[in-house]
């Protein structure tokens, strides 16, 4: 994949989870990086547990796990700032 594409993953992957999680979301900058992270957690994460690479491409199932590890660290984020949901 070329980084355009990483670019957009990562961008589509940090605004999904920004709505997942209920909360203001971080700009785009701060969700593009969120969602970029997020994919190196979540590909890691699920190498680890399941053993094989998902991260191979710009399909659904690199989207969900790139948004599945940017909604882990939206939690992690949010344990160490004390940001919280807002209504």
């Amino acid at each position: 994949m070329t980084i355009i594409g990483w670019i957009v993953l990562g961008l589509l992957a940090g605004w999904i989870a920004g709505l997942l999680m209920r909360g203001g979301g971080y700009g785009l900058i701060g969700d593009l990086i969120l969602g970029i992270l997020g994919a190196i957690v979540g590909g890691w994460l699920t190498g680890l547990l399941l053993g094989r690479d998902m991260v191979n491409g710009f399909n659904i199932e690199t989207l969900i796990v790139a948004v599945v590890g940017a909604i882990i660290l939206i939690a992690i984020s949010r344990l160490f700032t004390g940001r919280r949901v807002t209504s």
